[in-house]
């Protein structure tokens, strides 16, 4: 498996920090288990927080104030292992030992999906799309990251294999298209709902919460 697209500087950055909303850390951490060049990038990055923090001189409590409130967020991702099959470690848990198990819910000609069980921010799915199919044409209220499983997509940016990501944010609008043989399952975390700029797509789109 050879990998040429990466999670982009910012995202990973926040995902060493433990920062980025669930839903985008979970396919972060899908994207590094699968790739030895952002896993390198993220350890790199952990040794350099940490010297940081190292670094910073005691400060003073002041026990008159109240105490912080706890966060649900960790102060740092788990560490990540490598991804020894299709699935990759982080997501098991969310998906089972295979994609030719997924129980599909059809969304449109050619695609359908299933909504993962994620607590926190953000949404997370996977999408199946036949060989050829496409995404209707959309923009995204937030940040958005997409994994490629099985087969492949392309759009306007290029062509994704497995392992491969496509880390986009509102500026970005774009139409996905399957491969023409082998059709794709992706795994998709969006921050915020996506913006379809088709009108039965948008009517569509509360049924399907995507």
């Amino acid at each position: 498996m050879t990998i040429t697209h990466h999670l982009d500087a910012a995202t990973l950055m926040s995902f060493a920090a433990g920062s980025l909303p669930s839903a985008l850390a979970a396919v972060a951490a899908a994207h590094v288990a699968m790739c030895p060049h952002c896993r390198r990038e993220v350890a790199m990055l952990e040794r350099i927080g940490g010297t940081l923090i190292s670094a910073l001189a005691p400060a003073q409590l002041d026990h008159s104030q109240p105490a912080m409130p706890q966060t649900t967020r960790a102060a740092s991702p788990t560490p990540v292992a490598a991804a020894a099959g299709e699935i990759p470690t982080p997501l098991a848990p969310l998906i089972g030992g295979s994609l030719d198990a997924v129980a599909w819910r059809w969304i449109g000609p050619g695609l359908r999906h299933r909504r993962l069980p994620l607590r926190g921010e953000g949404s997370l799915q996977l999408i199946k799309a036949s060989p050829g199919a496409s995404v209707p044409e959309h923009t995204h209220g937030g940040s958005e990251i997409t994994l490629v499983l099985r087969g492949a997509l392309s759009d306007s940016s290029g062509r994704y294999g497995p392992g491969d990501v496509a880390d986009v944010d509102g500026d970005i609008e774009h139409t996905p298209v399957a491969d023409p043989e082998a059709g794709c399952i992706c795994v998709i975390a969006t921050e915020a709902p996506t913006r379809f700029r088709g009108l039965i797509a948008r009517l569509m789109q509360p049924w399907h919460g995507l």
